[in-house]
């Protein structure tokens, strides 16, 4: 079955919105152009999709319904997501200067692709970025091919849109070349990234 028109331009608004609005992916990409440059934060951000995308289709196929009725998944799910954030935000506040104008990093590395991908399933933010996008605009009685190209709809509008807290992390690297500066705004981002996530799970 088809979707109006309308319906698709709802979605790639939702989509849009959700996508490019501040959240844990954001400001770890923010975070890793200032560090590292766009073209080493690439494996990130095609991680971060495609991760994403993996989870529209699982969603859209009935897995988020099973995960929602399992009241120790959840909670174990909650712990993990914790858990491998705190990490991720100690990598960020720990980064530092760059040894040399390729952006190679003291002691530290940018997320890489699977890093991110598995990254998603422990991110609040993409959990209800995923749910509100098939619970609002979804019939019940969608196909495998609606599913896929709705998901594939949002996989496209999501790239450029976190792809942009990258470049404008880049663009940021000269006003952070002072090794104090840099280390404040990397504490900066990594308390904001605690903070982003305890916030999504607090909500249910």
């Amino acid at each position: 079955m088809g979707l109006h028109t309308e319906i698709w331009m709802s979605m790639a608004l939702f989509a849009f919105v959700s996508s490019v609005t501040p959240g844990p992916n954001n400001l770890m990409l923010l975070s890793s152009g200032v560090n590292f440059g766009v073209r080493a934060t690439l494996p990130h951000m095609l991680g971060i999709s495609c991760g994403h995308f993996v989870m529209l289709m699982a969603v859209g196929l009935g897995l988020g319904e099973l995960f929602l009725r399992m009241p120790n998944f959840y909670q174990a799910m909650k712990v993990l997501s914790m858990t491998y954030m705190l990490y991720l935000a100690w990598g960020i506040a720990k980064s530092a200067a760059p040894q040399n104008q390729a952006g190679d990093m003291a002691g530290a590395k940018p997320l890489g692709f699977l890093g991110a991908a598995a990254f998603q399933w422990v991110n609040p933010k993409a959990w209800v970025m995923t749910l509100g996008y098939f619970g609002t605009y979804m019939p019940q009685d969608a196909d495998v091919t609606l599913i896929a190209l709705a998901s594939l709809v949002f996989s496209l509008i999501n790239v450029p849109c976190i792809g942009a807290w990258a470049v404008m992390g880049a663009r940021m690297r000269h006003y952070f070349e002072i090794d104090l500066y840099r280390r404040v705004f990397n504490g900066t981002m990594a308390v904001l990234l605690v903070a982003s996530m305890a916030a999504g799970l607090l909500t249910r």
